[in-house]
């Protein structure tokens, strides 16, 4: 069945072409009557067929550039601080980037509809991060540079998901396959295959390891990557999505679907990548051209908002409570015939930053879980707990003169901790002093001032408020060697730096000065992989070499080791048994992976115990039949 004809056989004489953007449907009219009147025709047939469509302005009949933008600019309110005003003539779209983009939108839609109604362009908003952002800056760049190839791209993806277009049709089979992250924490990445369908869940690496343990397994003889639709990846951490650029590079130039702040994070870790590569005299896994490909080829979802990627797979995101834009994958496959749940990493509880992870779908057979924290020893203590032990140790640290090194994912983890210690300063429970951000941190601080809307309510409405938390004069950022030698040299401070396992980044150089001195301290508030150095200063060696000014060295490692597991972004035990107690429906089968081999076989033993409901452990290379 051709959608596109169904559409314009409806509406004769009023399209001038009708177009795919990936799922969605895009009809050109040349009638400025029926652009503005035609929406009842358009609902009519959304009903019908039950596919988004959007009519816009034929380029025949669009008004100038330089006239829209002085309209514009005459509609919006000044209060509104536009910053920047961009068209893609190709897709009569006019994006405007705001510092108070609820200004440009006006009551219930009012000021973008009177921008649409009298410049006939479609504008679309965009918030102006409070942080400047030079990620953000670059990929949008990127989007409209290529935007005639981004028409056509979407374009051909959904001529793919249309040309078996058949509402009725039934699956005969679903298989899973597990090519990392089965039975470990690291490389997650799953392949998905139905008769038409095959998907990539998450492509990441185990920056712990070493070789190919590092990567997950690319090379079985069903994974070949030409064939392969979509790749869907759930958030921006390594371990999820840092050798997705590889995959551009290898020649693969189909989606990747995730949220907008996952793909400007997700780019900005694997320049990092890259960085630290060259630092360690190591050849990078790809190039700045391959980021390009990867976001030249993103398709962006909000949480809630359905769409199609394959003729018989369809994907809604769902907010995880793990990082900003992590996101649960509910995949309704074959037409409701079987619905998968892949929460990636996820939260169950209420942190600072975000929202706790959502728990009711509209339906659901199969969940594929983490167990990070997945065994009995995992009950995280209470999160006032947690915060009152972090700030009495670095209170502790501060008397005896030390420096406190707090290794961070730059991505969630930071940001967690940027809100306790400066929610502590304010009110008088930490002294203050100097706490300095080093590494990728404040670029993914910016971040997070663009993307609000992902954060929890109360940061959310901080600033809105123009009292955001991420740019209080409490934090000094250290953006240069000679600023982290002051820093060093220094007297009482805290440090947040990158990376939290201290695998590379600013954290590795700040341990080695501050080991020796049994006054300093070291907090722990992130998961430590298997075989990292931060593992092995947990479990508790007292010497380890390092490189230092082109040499080797030995270093020392005195200072105080402390480990607190309440602040961290993944689910506890307690919180994994709650989330399959509350969630709904009640799934026929859950799938553990993302865990140590004990923690995964003991949270599925548990919920079997509990929940009475089927579990599998698969191990990696294994294949699982959902149906």
């Amino acid at each position: 069945m051709d959608i596109l004809k169904t559409i314009i056989d409806d509406l004769p004489g009023y399209i001038t072409e009708a177009s795919f953007e990936g799922a969605n449907i895009v009809l050109y009219t040349e009638n400025e009557k029926f652009f503005k009147e035609g929406e009842g025709k358009i609902k009519e047939i959304v009903n019908k067929i039950k596919k988004r469509i959007e009519l816009r302005a034929d380029q025949k009949i669009l008004h100038g550039q330089e006239e829209v933008e002085k309209q514009i600019r005459e509609i919006v309110p000044k209060e509104a601080e536009i910053t920047n005003i961009l068209f893609d003539f190709h897709r009569s779209i006019v994006t405007i980037e705001a510092k108070k983009p609820g200004l440009v939108i006006g009551k219930q839609g009012s000021i973008l509809d009177e921008i649409k109604r009298k410049t006939l362009w479609i504008p679309q908003i965009q918030r102006s991060p409070a942080i400047k952002s030079k990620i953000t800056e670059n990929i949008r760049e990127v989007l409209y540079a290529n935007n005639d190839y981004r028409r056509k791209f979407l374009n051909s993806i959904g001529k793919l998901i249309y040309k078996e277009w058949n509402p009725e049709k039934v699956n005969e089979w679903i298989r899973l396959t597990f090519l990392g992250g089965a039975r470990q924490v690291g490389r997650s990445c799953i392949l998905l295959q139905t008769p038409v369908s095959k998907i990539l869940l998450d492509c990441g690496i185990d920056v712990a390891s070493q070789g190919t343990d590092k990567f997950p397994h690319l090379d079985i003889p069903e994974f070949n990557l030409q064939e392969i639709d979509a790749v869907i990846i759930s958030h921006a951490h390594l371990d999820h999505v840092g050798l997705l650029p590889y995959l551009y590079k290898m020649g693969y130039e189909g989606p990747v679907y995730m949220t907008p702040p996952t793909r400007d994070i997700a780019a900005l870790l694997a320049l990092d990548f890259i960085g630290v590569a060259y630092k360690q005299a190591a050849q990078p896994l790809f190039n700045s051209t391959d980021i390009k490909e990867m976001v030249k080829h993103s398709i962006c979802l909000n949480y809630n908002e359905v769409t199609d990627v394959t003729p018989d797979i369809r994907l809604t995101f769902y907010n995880s409570g793990h990082a900003l834009g992590g996101a649960m994958v509910h995949l309704n496959i074959g037409n409701g015939l079987h619905n998968l749940l892949y929460t990636g990493d996820f939260k169950y509880g209420k942190s600072r930053l975000l929202d706790p992870a959502v728990v009711s779908f509209p339906r659901l057979e199969t969940v594929i879980t983490e167990s990070t924290y997945g065994a009995k020893e995992d009950d995280l203590p209470p999160r006032r707990e947690s915060e009152e032990k972090l700030i009495e140790i670095i209170n502790q640290t501060i008397e005896k003169k030390g420096k406190v090194l707090i290794p961070e994912l730059g991505l969630g983890r930071a940001q967690e901790t940027m809100l306790i210690i400066e929610d502590a300063i304010k009110s008088g429970q930490i002294k203050n002093i100097p706490v300095y951000i080093d590494g990728m941190i404040w670029d993914i601080n910016a971040i997070h001032t663009a993307y609000p809307d992902f954060l929890s309510n109360n940061v959310r409405s901080l600033i809105f408020q123009d009292k955001n938390p991420f740019v209080s004069d409490i934090f000094l950022r250290v953006g240069s060697p000679l600023e982290r030698k002051q820093v060093i040299e220094g007297g009482p401070c805290i440090v947040l730096a990158t990376s939290g396992m201290l695998v590379g980044g600013a954290s590795v150089e700040y341990f080695r000065e501050f080991a020796g001195n049994k006054n300093n301290a070291i907090i722990f508030v992130c998961y430590q992989g298997i075989g990292s150095l931060g593992r092995q200063v947990q479990e508790g060696i007292k010497e380890t070499r390092m490189m230092a000014d082109g040499r080797e060295e030995n270093v020392q490692i005195n200072f105080q080791i402390h480990t607190i597991e309440g602040l961290t972004a993944h689910s506890g035990r307690n919180e994994l048994l709650a989330f399959f107690n509350h969630i709904k429906p009640k799934p026929k089968r859950i799938v553990i992976n993302h865990g140590e081999v004990s923690k995964s076989l003991d949270l599925a033993s548990s919920l079997y115990k509990w929940e009475r409901i089927e579990t599998n452990v698969p191990r990696t290379l294994e294949t699982l039949r959902l149906r």
